[in-house]
């Protein structure tokens, strides 16, 4: 019996830790001073990709001011080939962001593996413009082997103030078996969420060392849940319209 694909994320698992613990360590410190001054963390993704950005989203033991930029058209659900070409459609990303309410205090992750779409590329564009700081989730190996699809020519480590390479291989798929040229096993959905999570349990830990209480939810299938997260929900309700 043989699971290869565990030892490849073991492996995926060292070289994150080994590499980004860094540019991590400074994420968090930004999460960190933006829930502190009551903004919001946006996430943005789309394809596979767009899970990242619903992980951290009304999560039990996740920040409260996160808000998902979710638009149906980018996702699997509505038509995956749909999705493919919908996220090389220019425009879409100015108007999603203007929808949002984002501000220039608040900060957005953009998750993509390839970082070269259209729509990913504008969305970092877009919100650099506004003022809001860019972090960007990518597979750096991926993104220089590829062309950029949008009209600037960059990719979106290009333009992100922060960059988390995700340590995946071109192409995603991992696992590879003798006599047959398709790899399996792609990494970038548990590399992603893996980092999301870090990122935000280490913002955690900043704000309370700086003797502040985070808004955090707790998981409404524990008896109490229901009425914490009734009271911690009104402050962040009329910003984040997905609440």
């Amino acid at each position: 019996m043989s699971f290869k694909y565990i030892d490849v994320i073991k492996e995926l698992i060292n070289k994150i830790e080994n590499s980004q613990l860094d540019v991590m360590e400074k994420v968090a410190q930004l999460c960190a001073e933006t829930i502190i001054r009551g903004n919001i963390l946006y996430f943005f993704g789309t394809g596979h990709s767009h899970m990242i950005s619903e992980e951290p989203f009304y999560r039990a033991g996740g920040f409260v001011p996160v808000y998902p930029i979710l638009e149906t058209s980018l996702m699997l659900h509505d038509g995956a080939y749909k999705s493919t070409l919908m996220e090389r459609v220019n425009g879409l990303s100015k108007i999603l962001l203007e929808q949002s309410g984002a501000t220039k205090d608040d900060i957005i992750f953009i998750i993509s593996n390839s970082g070269r779409n259209n729509v990913t590329v504008e969305m970092a564009i877009e919100a650099k413009e506004k003022g809001l700081k860019v972090i960007a989730i990518t597979s750096l190996i991926h993104s220089k082997s590829v062309k950029s699809r949008h009209p600037s020519g960059k990719k979106l480590y290009e333009i992100a103030d922060y960059v988390i390479d995700n340590c995946g291989v071109v192409g995603d798929a991992a696992v590879q078996y003798e006599n047959f040229e398709q790899k399996t096993g792609p990494t970038s959905t548990i590399a992603g969420v893996l980092i999301v999570n870090s990122v935000i349990s280490r913002a955690v830990e900043i704000i309370l060392d700086k003797g502040w209480k985070p808004p955090i939810f707790m998981s409404s299938n524990t008896d109490e849940g229901d009425e914490f997260n009734k009271k911690i929900l009104q402050k962040y309700k009329s910003r984040i319209k997905l609440l």
